[in-house]
Parts: structure tokens; sequence; C-alpha cells
């Protein structure tokens, strides 16, 4: 299993009570208008506007915040952004491959904060198509453990397209083909199966082992570049032990 998918699922975890809920909130809330946006403002109709609804409640957003969101993307309220979808492609510690997704409505600002981040945390930024190959898109459904077991995900998920259920000590994680999210997430609501989020992501085809020492650098630059409000996710092609991951916890 993906030290990456390990901590990004506990940083989810803690990310209600992080110094940085505000930032949170605010990538979850231009989630939910862009999905809006570009898709309708109807969740029953707009599979995407309905994980990205779900996913902020999920991580205690404000009703009031999600409905001014729903409203300003479907044009029902004055004042939403024209955001752009951004990615950028570098190497972080170690030669790791990052893909940094943002959604922006500056496209100078959205680049000089992911160089600066690249540059401070002994990364580079690369040409497009020198990483983005190593990576394809995946759905990902995040299972909490309480009230099933690995046995009833795998047979809810089987037949709608999940390849793979994976014990992330206290959640399973999905996967499944891109194409394939929405029909898991409703297998899974229709067998009374609980999730905390479903996601398409950029998976790595191939993973670099790292060390406590390497897992620190990579997890750094990977925090610098979230920093920013115009980036929405950053996806890395390391791997780490669960020892690794247990001394990180314990920093």
């Amino acid at each position: 299993m993906s030290g990456h998918s390990k901590w990004a699922t506990t940083k989810h975890k803690k990310a209600v009570v992080d110094a940085k809920r505000g930032k949170l909130f605010a990538k979850l809330v231009k989630n939910i208008e862009v999905a809006a946006r570009t898709g309708g403002g109807d969740p029953a109709g707009n599979p995407t506007l309905f994980d990205a609804i779900q996913k902020a409640k999920k991580s205690s957003v404000p009703n009031d915040n999600i409905d001014r969101a729903l409203k300003r993307g479907s044009g029902q309220e004055a004042g939403g952004a024209d955001y752009q979808t951004i990615m950028y492609e570098g190497y972080g510690p170690g030669g790791i491959a990052v893909l940094v997704e943002c959604l922006t409505d500056n496209r100078n600002r959205a680049a000089s904060d992911v160089r600066v981040a690249f540059t401070r945390n002994g990364g580079q930024m690369a040409d497009p198509g020198s990483v983005s190959y190593i990576f394809s898109r995946k759905g990902v459904v995040i299972v909490p453990k309480e009230g099933t077991d690995e046995d009833a995900v795998m047979e809810a998920v089987l037949d709608a397209g999940g390849e793979e259920v994976n014990d992330l000590g206290e959640s399973f994680e999905v996967l499944s083909e891109a194409t394939d999210l929405v029909p898991v997430r409703t297998s899974l609501q229709d067998a009374g199966i609980e999730y905390d989020s479903a996601d398409v992501v950029f998976w790595p085809s191939t993973q670099i082992e790292v060390d406590a020492e390497g897992a620190r650098k990579i997890l750094r630059l990977i925090d610098a570049l979230e920093d920013s409000d115009d980036v929405q996710n950053v996806y890395a092609n390391f791997d780490a032990s669960d020892d690794v991951m247990a001394e990180l916890e314990d920093d």
C-alpha cells in the first residue's frame, strides 16, 4: 500500500482540527463552485458536484458556505470567479515525481507559488510531460472501518468496477478506474456502507521507496505546495513503510 495514501488519509482525518482549517474549507468550497459551473447545480444529476458537497460536509464545512458556493457556481448568485485547472510537473528530493493540480483565477500567481515551493524545498519544476506519464487517473473511495469489514466492502464494489480494497489502518481504500468511481460509490451506498470521500486522483504506476528522512523531505515539499490557495491537490510517487510512517507521526 502506498505510503502517500496512508499519509493523505491521516492528513484528511486530522484536517478538521488542523490550523489550516480555513484554507481547507476554501479549497473544498472552490471545488463545489467549479463543479456546479461545469456540470449544473443539481447534485442528483451532477456526480462530481454530489461528491464535492459530500466531501465538504464530511470535513465540517458550514452549510451556508456550501450553499453560497453552489449558487455562485450555478449562476444564482453573483461573485463567482473564472477558475482554470492547471497542472504543473516537477521533481522532489530524491527524484520523486510530483504532479501539482491548481484551480486558479490567476495563472501567474499559481505558477509563482508552485515554483517557489519547489525551489525552497529541494525540488525543481519540469517541462510538461516529464513526469505525468507515470500517473494515470484512478477512482479512490475512502471507507471508514466502523460498521463494516473488508469482505463486505469488496463484495459491494466488485461488480461495480472496484479493482482492489486496501487496508489503511482505520479505513479501507477502494481503487477503481476513474470512469467507475460513481458506480463504486453508488454500490457502497446501496449496500448501506458509509464512505468518507470519493475522488478521481492521479495514481503512480511506479513508486520510489523512501526512508524517514526522505519522507520528511517530500512531505515538507508537499506541505509547502498545498499552502498555496491555488493548489488543490499534490500527487507524488513515493512509498514509505509502516515503520517510516509511524516514525513521522512521532515527530
